[in-house]
């Protein structure tokens, strides 16, 4: 019989498991009590881990349906493969600091929530180390839950009961206006969500923001930028962030709703490949409770 065991990985949220090997999570073994702590901590860290992109997907649709942004790019029988967070190019030689491929790395150096730029954002990121540096590239992650629980009054006011509104390319241009333009960044129309999200198994609320965001309801988007700026720096406040250092075969799980996330810099010769997939939300998952009415 498999026991879990768990230590915080701060104060505040996140616990790492131990006693545990994800290859032989179920749906009916292990991964109600995995899904138990992922509602209760917002995230879970699993070190020393063998997953094969199968197994990752396998873990991936026990949260939900496996998210696919190249859905509409893939050519008849042409199969999912696990997305890549990744320098490294087809023939092993790492990008330039300055190619769009590693621009589009350094966007996801600013502090975000996965896919509120989609019609249906993500539950979960189910990230694993595939190939470390020897130095930076670490993987931060703040707690909108915590920090909306401790945020003053005054500042909810400023947001609660209010939507936000989400656009991939918005992130993008804060980087390159060259990234900004690519197809890629401009395939969905813009997103409306409610600014907190109320977990619906427990009844906690969160502040669901990203870099995506870039208009509040009620204010221009000059005092939308303002605001946002100063919700995710309160947010991002060391208290509130765990920042995880790579090692091959750890894997990362965290709660969207709740977590935002960034990675950090590294030495951009290195080579540095995490596999990331994400879960799409479902109505369990109370998507219905962030969607504005039109």
């Amino acid at each position: 019989m498999t026991t879990i065991q768990t230590k915080p990985l701060t104060p505040q949220f996140g616990v790492e498991i131990s006693g545990i090997d994800l290859a032989d999570v179920r749906a009916d073994s292990l991964f109600p009590e995995l899904r138990a702590l992922f509602e209760e901590h917002s995230a879970l860290l699993f070190r020393g881990q063998d997953v094969s992109d199968e197994q990752h997907m396998a873990l991936a649709k026990l949260f939900g349906p496996i998210e696919d942004r190249q859905a509409d790019e893939r050519k008849p029988g042409e199969k999912f493969e696990v997305p890549k967070v990744s320098n490294v190019q087809e023939d092993g030689s790492t990008t330039g600091e300055m190619d769009l491929k590693t621009l589009n790395l350094k966007s996801n150096f600013l502090w975000h929530s996965d896919s509120t730029f989609l019609p249906t954002p993500a539950l979960t990121n189910i990230l694993i180390g595939r190939v470390v540096t020897t130095e930076g590239g670490a993987t931060e992650l703040a707690s909108t839950r915590a920090a909306w629980a401790a945020m003053p009054e005054e500042l909810k006011e400023r947001v609660r009961n209010r939507g936000i509104w989400h656009r991939y390319s918005h992130s993008r241009r804060k980087i390159s206006p060259e990234l900004a333009k690519l197809p890629m960044f401009n395939k969905w129309p813009d997103q409306h969500w409610n600014a907190v999200w109320q977990n619906p198994t427990n009844g906690q609320e969160a502040l669901y923001v990203a870099s995506h965001a870039f208009k509040v309801d009620g204010y221009d988007e000059t005092e939308s930028q303002a605001l946002l700026d100063e919700l995710i720096a309160f947010c991002t406040q060391p208290e509130f962030v765990y920042s995880h250092r790579w090692n091959v075969g750890d894997v990362l799980i965290w709660d969207q709703r709740a977590v935002m996330h960034r990675g950090t810099p590294w030495p951009y010769e290195q080579p540095r490949t995490l596999s990331s997939i994400c879960s799409t939300a479902t109505k369990a998952d109370g998507i219905d409770l962030i969607r504005v009415p039109a």
